[in-house]
């Protein structure tokens, strides 16, 4: 178990912001987490869990306790001919988890390359992309819960998933650290092709439909929009695509006939947001020392030396243009510490 005092965040937030926490626990097993939240000294104050810190973006120095995990390692729980089950300590890379399991032949993670940030925060924030979210390979999630230390197993059910969305977000936000999580794969060849072109960037590329073709494409199509967090600071998609009810989508779409959408149920329809963010002009724009990355709109970016507080008020700005223009609001998918 690590403690170090006036500890940098740097490493510990894609956005590049340099400031510290007064204190850095990391711990490496559930009895030392279980020690850590018994110990009244070191949860007196203020404290932040915190993983990969590709969905934060702080204001300032943290006056508290941070945890992080550093609770490691794969285990095959179940398996049988058509699927396995893997579970994955909460400290895991998200990325190494999917190299993971393309390199072993399981199906299932692949459009999820490159998310950045850790195996236990695919589980509280349901990451997704490409038409895939960590809900559809979830069966379990271990957790610990602070108040006691007690140890819980939450279901897929349990967790109560929705788009970005899982109870640990909500009602038990603070409540509970995750320090494990099981997911089922697929031993068959199962893909998800269609949602963003997955499949003709895969034939512009000449790749055959396999594992190993569809994680480099992936990769490739994400880096081609996404800058690198340790290139310019970023914490990648900052804004969620709003979901709407069909009336109000049917109204806009009356005089934005080009609109994309995706079907969400019949009274639902989900707009991507960089599509409004980019109509509405602000792509490739700086504020200061805060911008818009020039090849995605939904990705702000620190330009060098920018504060939180610069970024939080270009994002309140843009949020303002779109609804404005649009009449929908957007919501952003980082927490502001």
């Amino acid at each position: 178990m690590k403690e170090i005092k006036d500890y940098s965040l740097l490493p510990h937030n894609t956005f590049g912001m340099d400031v510290k926490a007064s204190l850095f626990v990391e711990y490496e097993s559930v009895t030392e987490l279980q020690s850590i939240l018994s110990d009244k000294n070191l949860m007196a104050g203020n404290w932040l869990h915190i993983g990969g810190g590709s969905n934060l973006l702080f204001k300032g120095d943290y006056a508290g306790t941070v945890l992080h995990s550093a609770i490691r390692g794969y285990e095959v729980v179940a398996e049988n001919e058509q699927e396995i089950e893997v579970r994955a300590g909460a400290g895991e890379v998200w990325d190494d988890f999917v190299a993971y399991t393309v390199k072993n032949s399981w199906y299932g993670a692949e459009n999820l390359s490159l998310i950045p940030g850790e195996v236990g925060a695919s589980a509280v924030q349901n990451i997704g992309a490409y038409g895939v979210e960590a809900k559809d390979l979830i069966v379990s999630v271990e957790t610990v819960e602070v108040e006691t230390g007690r140890k819980r197993i939450f279901t897929k059910e349990e967790c109560r998933y929705a788009y970005r969305e899982s109870i640990f977000k909500k009602d038990l936000k603070g409540k509970y650290i995750v320090t494990y999580v099981t997911y089922r794969l697929s031993k068959q060849p199962v893909f998800n092709l269609e949602y963003g072109n997955v499949r003709g960037e895969l034939e512009k590329r000449g790749g055959e439909v396999a594992l190993e073709n569809v994680r480099k494409v992936i990769i490739a199509v994400r880096e081609a929009k996404l800058p690198d967090p340790r290139v310019q600071g970023n914490a990648g998609s900052f804004f969620m695509n709003p979901i709407v009810p069909r009336r109000q989508f049917e109204i806009v779409q009356q005089q934005y006939p080009d609109m994309p959408h995706y079907e969400v149920d019949g009274n639902r329809v989900k707009i991507p947001a960089a599509w409004m963010i980019d109509r509405c002009g602000w792509k490739g724009k700086q504020i200061g020392r805060a911008g818009v990355h020039s090849k995605q709109a939904l990705v702000l970016v620190n330009c060098g030396g920018a504060t939180g507080d610069e970024v939080i008020a270009l994002a309140r700005r843009i949020q303002e243009s779109v609804l404005q223009k649009f009449g929908v609001a957007i919501s952003p998918e980082v927490n502001f510490i």
